[in-house]
């Protein structure tokens, strides 16, 4: 395992993120292909013998029970001092802002119910999962610094935003003497590419470091044509972001495929060795042991320029699709309803 520093932060983080959406328990949350909490508890510890130290989670993943799964099994398999972890608040539900809960309360609550959830002291990466168009970038940013503060979070990252509001973001926090974020997770793969359009552009420059999630684009990176799995099947979500350039796409993925059998390694490890010549860490979702390990062997693998140009030459530019196509004000709340135990939050 290689390991390297999370943007301008101390954090020091294997070159794979464990993507943790793909644990808890599916009857309290929206996936049916979730694992139960001891299948988890052996992939997590799989990903640990392997020299994963990140481990990426979220409160409205299976309503709280991915950080629960998360934090018991680093309880027992790992020192804290040893792992980074990272997981995600959600914004102010309509409720609260009936209520009068200001941003900065909000995020209070969310801090401390997820270090119920982990069973931490304190988060190392605290992400904003969603743009919250009905609360003040002032309050989010404030809050947030307040946490940093009280010794509760380490370092904030962002998540599902462009380029200009987390230019926007980091610009009022050095005003205020703020954290400011120094990591981002957006929609990057070898089929989705829209992220080098400013986002790549503006983390080079500023040093923010980028952590990708749906790396393998829902497992069709993985695949060869024909080839399925219980997540491509029953993954509305990924069909809803992909479906629509599946011919386009294709190509690109046969390219992966033949690339892999000329090298003797598997689709995910081309895939993810690509995207490391572009990012600080990729999120990598695993619900089964062969996932991580071949995620863990990608970072050994190192392609050649003319292998990426091989790669990148039939992209096409894509439509916006999944979270950002909705980050809009009239439209951030109207989709993807995340459950956080007691409560529904649409985002």
């Amino acid at each position: 395992m290689e390991y390297t520093t999370l943007g301008t932060s101390d954090l020091k983080v294997s070159r794979i993120c464990m993507g943790c959406m793909g644990f808890g328990d599916a009857e309290n949350g929206q996936h049916s292909w979730t694992l139960d909490e001891d299948h988890s508890r052996k992939i997590i510890r799989r990903g640990l013998e392997l020299g994963i130290n990140f481990f990426d989670t979220a409160i409205g993943y299976q309503s709280g029970t991915s950080e629960q799964y998360l934090g018991r099994a680093l309880r027992d398999f790992a020192k804290r001092e040893d792992v980074v972890v990272a997981t995600k608040f959600l914004p102010r539900t309509q409720e609260e802002i009936a209520a009068g809960v200001s941003g900065q309360q909000h995020i209070e609550n969310m801090v401390n119910t997820s270090l119920r959830n982990l069973g931490l002291d304190y988060i190392d990466l605290y992400i904003y999962h969603m743009w919250d168009y009905e609360t003040s970038l002032y309050d989010i940013m404030d809050g947030l610094n307040r946490m940093v503060q009280a010794g509760k979070v380490r370092q904030i990252g962002i998540s599902n935003c462009f380029a200009y509001q987390l230019a926007k973001a980091n610009a009022l926090a050095e005003k205020e003497g703020f954290a400011k974020f120094i990591s981002i997770q957006g929609h990057y793969n070898l089929i989705f590419r829209e992220e080098e359009r400013e986002m790549a552009k503006l983390c080079a420059e500023d040093n923010i470091a980028m952590t990708p999630y749906s790396s393998l684009a829902g497992g069709r990176l993985s695949k060869r044509p024909g080839e399925t799995s219980k997540r491509l099947e029953e993954d509305s979500y990924a069909r809803f972001k992909y479906d629509a350039t599946a011919q386009q796409d294709s190509v690109i993925i046969g390219r992966v495929a033949e690339l892999a059998d000329q090298m003797g390694v598997s689709m995910t490890e081309v895939a993810l060795a690509w995207l490391m010549t572009k990012v600080t860490a990729p999120v990598v979702g695993a619900t089964k042991m062969h996932h991580i390990e071949g995620a863990a062997r990608a970072v050994d693998l190192k392609l050649t320029e003319e292998a990426c140009a091989r790669l990148e030459e039939p992209y096409v530019p894509h439509k916006l699709v999944g979270v950002m196509a909705q980050n809009t004000p009239a439209a951030s709340r109207e989709q993807h309803v995340w459950s956080t135990g007691s409560q529904e939050i649409k985002q």
